[in-house]
This record gives C-alpha cells, structure tokens and sequence, in this order.
C-alpha cells in the first residue's frame, strides 16, 4: 500500500516539556553514537501527542536523533501504527479486515463507519472526532470480527455493538474492551470443555481487560504526565504452614545457600553468621525480618543538590528512576552497596518492577561505573565489553 504524507502540514512541531523530558530518557538507553535506534519510540511519542505524524514532527524527532530526513520517513511510512494523515480527536477505528474477521462480518463493521464516520478511510467525520480505517490481521482471529480503538481490543462484534461504541464514545464515555458477546476471553462460544473449575475463582475480568479498566481511559493519548500502572494481583492464599515445617529459601532472607540450608535443617557444627536484619531464634527457625529492616539507607536529598543519571544502568527507565528517587536513592555508589538484603527489599518493594534489581544486575552494572566511570561503562556497554 502506498503510503503518502498528508497534502496539508502543521507550521511545526515542538514536544511538550512533560514528553520532551520523556524523549530525551529514551535517548540515553542507547549507546553513544546509536541514538537513531530510539527513533521507532519518539515518533510513536510524537503521534500520540499530536493524534498523527506530521512532516514536522518527523523531521523534529530526526534532528534530535541526528538522522538524515529521510531515514526518520523511511520509519514512519513503513510502519503502519504510524499515522500519516490527521485522526478524530476521540479516535480512529482501526477495523480488521483479514480472513477470519472478513469472512465473520468485517465488512459489515466497515459500513457501519462509513455511515457515522465518514464515507472514506482516513477521513475525519464532521465533528472531528472519529476517523477510521480497515487494517491487516491484528491477531485476535478466535475473536473476529474485531477493532482496535485506541490502545485496545474490542472484539466479537456486531454492527449494533459497533454503532454503540461509537456512540458511546462521542459522549465522552469509554466502553470495557474486551469480547463484547459476554466471552471472558478467547474459550469456545459453546462454553468450556476443559478447564472448568478455573470459571468459579476467575476474576470478573481477563488481565487485558483489568489493566485497562483499572486504567480508565485507554483511549486518550499519552501526554507525558502519566503515573506508571500498579496492577494489583494477588494469588490465591494459601494454608498456613506449621512453624516446623517451615523452611525459608536462603533468597528470602540474603544468605548464601549453604548457610540458608543450614538454618533450615538446624545443623549446629555449622557456623551461621547473622545477616543483616534476620533473628535466629533457634536452630531450625528463622524468624522473617520485617521489610523496613532491610531497607537501603536512603536520602532526603541527593548529596549537592546533583543526582547521578540512574537511567545509565541497564534496566533503569525513567519510570524505575523515578522510583528510586521517590525511596531516597540518588547515586550509582548508594546502590553499588547493597548486599543481597537490600537487594533483596528493593526487588520486592519497587511498584510494578518487582525483581528487576537482581534480573537486570544493577548492583554489579553500579560498581563496574564507580570503578571505571561512566564513560567507560557506557563504551564497554556499547561492544559488551564488561
């Protein structure tokens, strides 16, 4: 499909602070010298700030990349969630119209947006607030016929579901994606044959459509001033184990496992040493420190007023960085210090990134910057030349 900038451009394009901050994060995950690799991230940045891309907009996100003009085109017209002409203000109906949504009524969607959006695809409708357009197969064939509108899926649709979405959605409200036939995810329509005792403990909704209901709007678009999702999920609780029975995994508590092996079998030739913030009551038992006794020794403030850039370290996004200064931590050698129990209270205490202190090694990625700098780290970085 030939893909064509819009005949009519904005004047210019400039990102807001809040997204102008959040683009220039992206840049630091790269190498020196390989900021062109964030180019897919900033212009998706661009779009969702303006609804489209614009020619300014692409040759905006070019220059902070330091790309020529027309590999940053060659990006936006390639990809097709890359929008090149302007989209309702509410939204754009994206419809599939593959096989298995085609042949389970896709073309019927289709009519019903050329009768209340506009007779043409990439064309507003008179409001302004709708566009639409049919797409390639967007993966959810067990639930054809389907659209995308905004940041999810709203599936097994009928043109009366459909016409009520939109309608729906003109007035400023936003429907529970999802099946919208009373499906809980993608099962037979004739119900469950297998699996039948997961529908009696199931939440009232699947995690797709959890995420964005305890979001609220997943149509709006990103303006930079949004607080990282917290989805809260817990299991299902278990019996209480029996004080004897009891054996903690030396992970649990920040010893080596030969230790933790040993506090467990209550083996008294060995020598425990004590980690930090743990009680040995007795041999065989270990009493589980309260999460606060394990914390890193935080900050009130960064030391002068200057904070070091965290997003260095492998793993660190602006949203994790944001994390880290909100718990006092500031500096790379604060957390070159940890031992395996603040690593340990880190992994289990940062908001909606549990574990990824010890995935992504941060403790080890901070002391190699202390002990080369960050120049170094980020050139051994760039040949993976730890």
């Amino acid at each position: 499909m030939l893909r064509r900038l819009a005949a009519h451009q904005p004047a210019g394009f400039a990102f807001t602070p809040a997204n102008r901050a959040w683009a220039e994060a992206q840049i630091t995950k790269y190498p020196p010298g390989r900021q062109a690799s964030a180019i897919i991230p900033l212009l998706w940045r661009a779009q969702e700030q303006e609804g489209w891309l614009s020619k300014p907009a692409i040759e905006h996100v070019a220059d902070m990349l330091g790309m020529a003009y027309i590999r940053a085109l060659e990006v936006a017209t390639f990809y097709f969630m890359f929008q090149l002409h302007p989209v309702g203000s509410v939204a754009n109906i994206q419809i599939c119209g593959t096989t298995s949504c085609m042949i389970c009524g896709a073309e019927d969607l289709v009519e019903i947006c050329k009768r209340k959006i506009a007779a043409k695809a990439h064309t507003l409708s008179a409001d302004g607030k709708f566009s639409w357009e049919e797409v390639e197969c967007l993966g959810a064939c067990a639930n054809a016929p389907m659209a995308q509108i905004g940041k999810d899926y709203y599936e097994d649709l009928t043109p009366e579901r459909l016409e009520w979405l939109l309608d729906e959605l003109a007035a400023g409200r936003v429907p529970v994606p999802g099946p919208q036939n009373g499906r809980y995810a993608a099962e037979p329509l004739s119900g469950l044959t297998s699996l039948q005792d997961f529908e009696s403990g199931r939440q009232q909704y699947n995690a797709s459509v959890q995420a964005a209901v305890d979001i609220g709007d997943t149509v709006k678009r990103i303006d930079g001033t949004e607080v990282p999702l917290i989805v809260s999920w817990k299991p299902k609780e278990k019996p209480p184990v029996a004080p004897d029975v009891a054996k903690p995994h030396p992970a649990d508590v920040g010893v080596p496992a030969s230790v933790g092996q040993a506090l467990a079998t209550g083996r008294p030739e060995v020598d425990v040493p004590k980690p930090p913030g743990v009680a040995v009551a007795s041999p065989g038992q270990v009493v589980a420190p309260a999460p606060e006794a394990l914390r890193p020794t935080a900050l009130e403030a960064p030391r002068g007023g200057v904070v070091d850039d965290l997003k260095v370290i492998e793993g660190i996004g602006p949203a994790l960085e944001k994390l880290c200064h909100e718990l006092g931590i500031f500096h790379f050698d604060q957390i070159a210090g940890w031992g395996p129990a603040e690593v340990a209270w880190m992994d289990g205490n940062l908001k909606g990134f549990k574990g990824r202190v010890s995935r992504d090694k941060w403790v080890a990625q901070a002391k190699l910057i202390g002990a080369v700098g960050k120049d170094e780290f980020l050139r051994r970085a760039k040949t993976n030349d730890y």
